[in-house]
C-alpha cells in the first residue's frame, strides 16, 4: 500500500488512493449541480446563475470556517486570484453550454480537460507521468467521443463553451496543487468563490445587465431561492472534494477519474430532462469507466507516489 504523503506547510496530505476516492465521489456528484444550474437558465442568464452560485457557496464555506473556529487562510494572493478567474470562467462557460445542449453533451465535449490537465501537469507541477498514463488519458478521451460524438452542424460555437470551461478547470487544477502545500482545501475553495464572485459581479454590473433580487421578482418561496440555495451549498461540498483530491494526489493520476462524470450526467440527463442514452453511450461510458479503473488498479498494485516527490518544488 502506498504511505501517506508527508505534512508540507503544516497541512495532512493523505494517500494518493484517498485522493481518488475524494475525486471519485466529487464527479458523481457535479451533475447535480449542473442539472439545477440548467434548469435556472430559464429565469436568469449564465452569468447570474454563476455569481449566486458563487454568493451560496462562500457562504456555505465561510460558515464551515466558523463552526472550525478557524480563519481562512492566504496564499500569494497572485495564485488566488488566478484560481477564482479560472473557477468563474469554468462554470459560466459550461452554464451557457448548458443553455443550448443537453448536459451529457456539453461535458462529453468538456472531457478534453484531463488530457489538457496531464500535459500541463508536466511543465507547471513537474509531475512525470508515464507513456501507460497517457494512454489510459486518450482511451478516456476515445471514450468520451463515442459518448456524444459532437457535432459542429448541431451545436455551432457553442461547441466552444464546453472547450474554453476545460482549459479553464485544468488551469484551476494547477492552482490548487500550487497552494496546496500552504492552504487546506476549504480556505482555498473560500477565496476561489470571492474572487469568482468579485469577477462575475463587477462584469454583470458593468453591462447593466444585474437585477440582483429584482430579476427574479423578489423573494417568493416557491421561487428559485430555494434551488440557489441548494446548488450553492452543494457545490462548495463538491469542490472542497476536488481540492481535497488534488492537494493528496497528482494531477495526472486524477486526470482520467474526471472521465466518470459521464455516468451522473448521462443518468441525470435522462431523469430530468428525459435525455436516453443510446447504445454507443453505453460502450463509450464502458471505455471511459475502463481507463479510470485502470489507473487505480495500476496505483494500488506498484504502490507508486508519483509526484510528491516533487510536491514541495511545485510552490
Amino acid at each position: 500500500m502506498a504511505k501517506p504523503v508527508p505534512p508540507v506547510g503544516g497541512l495532512s496530505v493523505g494517500t494518493p488512493q484517498s485522493g481518488m476516492g475524494f475525486m471519485l465521489l466529487a464527479v458523481l456528484l457535479v451533475p447535480f449541480s449542473d442539472a439545477l444550474s440548467k434548469s435556472l437558465t430559464g429565469v436568469l442568464s449564465p452569468f447570474e446563475i454563476a455569481f449566486w452560485r458563487y454568493v451560496f457557496q462562500m457562504a456555505a464555506l465561510g460558515l464551515v470556517l466558523i463552526a472550525l473556529r478557524r480563519r481562512p487562510v492566504w496564499g500569494p494572493w497572485h495564485l488566488m486570484v488566478l484560481g477564482g478567474l479560472t473557477s468563474a470562467a469554468t462554470l459560466a462557460a459550461l452554464i451557457g453550454a448548458f443553455v443550448t445542449m443537453p448536459i451529457a453533451t456539453a461535458i462529453a465535449i468538456f472531457f478534453v480537460e484531463p488530457l489538457i490537465l496531464t500535459v500541463l501537469a508536466g511543465p507547471f507541477l513537474g509531475e512525470r507521468a508515464g507513456a501507460r498514463r497517457y494512454v489510459a488519458v486518450g482511451v478516456g478521451l476515445i471514450g468520451a467521443l463515442i459518448v456524444i460524438r459532437p457535432s459542429w452542424d448541431i451545436f455551432g460555437w457553442s461547441s466552444l463553451l464546453p472547450l474554453i470551461a476545460a482549459t479553464a478547470f485544468a488551469g484551476n487544477a494547477i492552482v490548487i496543487r500550487k497552494l496546496s502545500p500552504v492552504m487546506d482545501a476549504v480556505s482555498i475553495q473560500f477565496w476561489f468563490a470571492v474572487v469568482a464572485l468579485i469577477a462575475i459581479g463587477g462584469g454583470l454590473l458593468a453591462l447593466g445587465r444585474f437585477e440582483l433580487i429584482g430579476g427574479m421578482g423578489g423573494y417568493d418561496p416557491d421561487g428559485p431561492w430555494g434551488q440557489l440555495l441548494f446548488m450553492g451549498m452543494l457545490s462548495a461540498f463538491t469542490f472542497f472534494l476536488f481540492s481535497e483530491a488534488f492537494r493528496r494526489t497528482p494531477a495526472s493520476t486524477l486526470a482520467p477519474f474526471q472521465y466518470l462524470e459521464i455516468v451522473g450526467a448521462t443518468a441525470v440527463g435522462y431523469v430530468f430532462f428525459g435525455d436516453f442514452p443510446d447504445k454507443w453511450t453505453w460502450v463509450g461510458t464502458a471505455v471511459i469507466l475502463a481507463s479510470g479503473l485502470y489507473v487505480f488498479q495500476r496505483e494500488r498494485k506498484r504502490g507508486e507516489i508519483i509526484g510528491p516527490a516533487t510536491y514541495g518544488e511545485a510552490k
